[in-house]
């Protein structure tokens, strides 16, 4: 999860370093503003309760998968930095508290929602499911709006023909959604 303060000085930084002073006519200060707003006005329902998020951003908000990216760029140019002059690979996983990185040796590796697989030296592609994720579920019993369950299942479909780099991939993929 991200701190929310430092994600959004690091924005601000990103953000000075890549555009200047001004996106547009908007100053950093306002976007980092807003920013705050976005990440720290997060609430939910859990139980009956009500909850106020601290702490990361709210899953699938575009604006969190970029932050997130952000954050990514500003601790990966400090760690490159380091490893260039001392030489070094380990220890990745000191550097902030929630940044986990896990090391794969194999002939395949999930990256985000792709698995991506080395069979004798071709890569092949298909949509990669996280174990804890769950699958794609409205109860048609829900208020959402109609278009809503066709839209699930047409964006699994796209995903699974955008993901599959083999019409035997995207078949197993179609079929499980």
């Amino acid at each position: 999860m991200l701190p929310q303060d430092e994600s959004i000085r690091i924005l601000g930084d990103f953000l000075r370093q890549h555009v200047g002073e001004r996106v547009k006519s908007v100053s950093v200060t306002t976007i980092q503003k807003l920013a705050e707003f976005v990440q720290k006005e997060n609430a939910f329902i859990y139980d009956n309760k009500f909850y106020k998020q601290i702490i990361g951003g709210a899953m699938g908000s575009p604006f969190t998968l970029t932050s997130a990216n952000i954050f990514m760029w500003h601790w990966e140019k400090r760690w490159v930095r380091r490893q260039q002059s001392k030489k070094e690979t380990y220890d990745a996983n000191g550097w902030h508290p929630n940044i986990k990185l896990e090391w794969n040796i194999g002939h395949s590796v999930s990256f985000l929602d792709v698995l991506v697989s080395n069979n004798n030296g071709a890569l092949y592609t298909s949509v990669y499911h996280k174990p804890s994720a769950e699958p794609y579920v409205v109860p048609f019993i829900s208020d959402h709006p109609r278009y809503t369950f066709t839209n699930i299942i047409q964006t699994a479909l796209v995903r699974a023909i955008r993901y599959s780099s083999t019409f035997e991939a995207f078949n197993i993929e179609r079929r499980a959604i």
